[in-house]
């Protein structure tokens, strides 16, 4: 009898019973679910099948209350590489997830799932909060060259060996831990891993002189997978960007590249007065350019407005499957235009942080 288990049987069981009811075809869950109470009383946790898994990460998906993009959550391709555990392997898979889901501009959504937790043997974890991610550099006099949001790993990647650039847009390396104390690896990315779009204006040719550009796949890494009672530490996931995240927040955010002075400046607008909505005229234009640009690139992208009415059929949908669509409305309303979407004007129900599959906050070591 291994005791105190290292996975919650109850969590476990939970999960075995809902694959079961939501998969037509999977039989009866007793004898399933007596193999699994039984591994977990021998050796403290156990091991999903292929399939469990593969549902168990579009359910998480499915369970993501700050995702609009959730109509989609069955299309995800699952990657299966538990048996990865090195982190020369790690990082040649996460390269191959990029490859994956880049698909020549036509983005798939995808995980790869690494090796679990298990008692006594701690899986390893990817650094980076984003597999392609660009890095930040101070500029000695309180502001930033690049992403702000890259600098802590700039510099921790800097510590170990990786040589920064002293670009706005230098692509930051894949930085893997095998175990806790271990000192980190870093990895180059390969050029054919990170699709970047150059950004462009349909009206102004000025915009393409700013040299502007971001990346085609935002794959999360930072994230553990929980399914059943069993944490995946290491599992990328993607989908495909919605224009407002680059154009109004990525790029457009003060504590981000904060790009709206710099084109309002070459808009010629007014910036004296923050009644001159100066802002928002910057930030239409932004996303307008971000949107161009990716359409151009042949680069899949989609609009706020559209993906909140396809998100309003995503919970139509469930709520005629009998199943709720908990949703945080300050991340399901768009950073832009919010009112004029159809996701503004109504209620959804509350997020329960004990619901599971989930992505969760990463334990710590």
């Amino acid at each position: 009898m291994f005791n105190p288990p290292f996975t919650d049987p109850e969590q476990a069981e939970a999960f075995i019973r809902q694959y079961h009811a939501e998969l037509p075809g999977t039989g009866d869950p007793e004898p399933r679910v007596a193999e699994v109470l039984d591994e977990i009383s021998r050796t403290g946790t156990y091991r999903h099948t292929g399939e469990e898994l593969a549902y168990g990460a579009r359910l998480a998906w499915r369970n993501s209350a700050r995702c609009i993009g959730r109509l989609y959550w069955r299309s995800l391709v699952v990657r299966d590489l538990r048996e990865v555990g090195s982190a020369d392997e790690l990082a040649t898979q996460c390269f191959e997830h990029l490859r994956l889901a880049g698909n020549a501009g036509r983005i798939r959504p995808v995980i790869t799932v690494f090796a679990p937790d298990r008692p006594g043997r701690p899986a390893p974890r990817i650094l980076n909060s984003q597999l392609v991610r660009y890095a930040g550099y101070p500029d000695g006099a309180g502001g930033w060259i690049g992403d702000p949001a890259g600098g802590r790993l700039a510099t921790r990647a800097a510590d170990l060996g990786w040589k920064p650039g002293e670009g706005w847009f230098d692509v930051l390396p894949l930085l893997v831990q095998e175990r806790p104390g271990e000192r980190p690896r870093w990895y180059e990315l390969p050029d054919d891993t990170t699709l970047e779009v150059p950004l462009s204006h349909p009206e102004y040719p000025w915009f393409a002189e700013l040299g502007l550009r971001w990346y085609a796949v935002p794959a999360i890494s930072d994230q553990t997978l929980e399914i059943g009672g069993i944490r995946y530490p290491a599992a990328p996931f993607n989908g495909w960007y919605m224009g407002t995240e680059i154009g109004a927040r990525n790029l457009a955010d003060a504590d981000r590249y904060d790009l709206l002075g710099l084109v309002a400046e070459e808009l010629g607008l007014d910036t004296s007065s923050s009644r001159t909505l100066w802002k928002d005229r910057a930030l239409v234009e932004l996303n307008r350019a971000v949107l161009h640009s990716y359409q151009e690139a042949g680069v899949t992208m989609t609009d706020h407005h559209t993906e909140s009415e396809r998100f309003l059929r995503h919970v139509a949908q469930e709520q005629r499957l009998g199943r709720s669509t908990p949703a945080d409305w300050s991340w399901i309303v768009p950073p832009i235009s919010g009112g004029a979407t159809p996701v503004f004007h109504r209620y959804y129900d509350p997020v329960d942080p004990r619901t599971r599959p989930a992505f969760v906050a990463r334990v710590p070591w």
